[in-house]
């Protein structure tokens, strides 16, 4: 696997962690401020993840992109 699409694999492991974190944060906040912020990390998260979709159709096109882990770098 090609470094450049590990990376983007584990920034997307990273979007699901803040959309996750996001939703457990707005189910236990106490007021407004809180509430602003999970909005902001839900809605940074969900930027990123569309970042990151394009930037995989774009790897998957120039043929890098492999979905095995376990494959070399090729």
């Amino acid at each position: 696997m090609k470094a450049c699409d590990k990376t983007l694999k584990e920034t997307m492991a990273m979007v699901h962690s803040m959309i996750d974190l996001a939703d457990r944060g707005d189910m236990v906040r106490e007021d407004v401020g809180c509430g602003i912020l999970y909005a902001v990390l839900r809605d940074s998260a969900y930027k990123l993840k569309g970042l990151v979709e394009k930037e995989r159709e774009a790897h998957i096109r120039k043929g890098w992109w492999r979905d095995d882990e376990n494959e070399e770098e090729g």
